[in-house]
């Protein structure tokens, strides 16, 4: 009798290249953070999948196509948790501080995005300005933001128009910097800022820099 092998189902192909894509964009992401999109070759990321330059083309149509691709995913984790987090049954200074808790954890937690942002920066923000997913994913933090001020504001407990955006460059910048400047900063000031003797110390001083912003007196201008 001969073995023929039996066909592939439809439901096994649609799994099987879903993998397939994820092991291209686990592994994209690790070249473009470590080489740059200039310096990040299909050639490597093929090698090191169990796929080929032209199925790379295949699925996400060239270079650039893939960078976007690997940037929304990056993006999409991100907003996720911010669509998770769950702040309603706090006050509105422990909510506030829950999510620059957030912001922070996840800043540390993926090095990755960090560098995938700055190499975008560099390349004034093309692919992020061509992506309609990207365009559309918004920043669930920023209505958070809005709610947390509102009930702040109501409550007396927070200063007056203050800006959901501002705040939240405000405390994106902290948690960016941090890892971003790593280096640097630990070249010129002999100090780890990820050193985990101090992640505590710096995880708190973020909030207490978010809620003395909040809380300040405003003078008239």
């Amino acid at each position: 009798m001969t073995s023929v092998e039996e066909p592939a189902r439809p439901g096994e192909r649609i799994r099987d290249a879903a993998r397939t894509r994820a092991e291209i964009l686990d592994v994209a992401t690790q070249e473009f953070a470590r080489a740059g999109y200039d310096g990040a070759r299909v050639d490597e990321i093929a090698a090191r999948t169990r796929t080929t330059k032209r199925m790379i083309y295949y699925y996400f149509g060239g270079k650039e196509q893939l960078f976007t691709a690997v940037l929304e995913r990056a993006y999409g984790v991100i907003r996720e948790a911010e669509q998770q987090l769950d702040v309603d049954h706090l006050d509105p200074v422990a909510a506030i501080r829950r999510l620059a808790e957030l912001t922070f954890d996840h800043h540390e937690q993926h090095p990755d995005f960090i560098r995938l942002v700055s190499i975008e920066n560099i390349h004034e923000a093309h692919h992020i300005a061509a992506s309609e997913k990207l365009g559309k994913i918004g920043s669930p933090a920023l209505e958070v933001i809005r709610r947390i001020l509102a009930s702040g504001q109501e409550s007396g407990l927070f200063t007056a128009d203050v800006d959901a955006v501002d705040l939240h460059a405000m405390i994106s910048s902290f948690c960016f910097f941090r890892v971003s400047n790593r280096h640097t900063f630990g070249a010129l000031f002999g100090r780890d800022l990820l050193d985990r003797a101090q992640r505590a110390h710096y995880r708190a001083m973020l909030g207490d820099m978010v809620i003395a912003y909040l809380t300040a007196e405003r003078t008239a201008d």
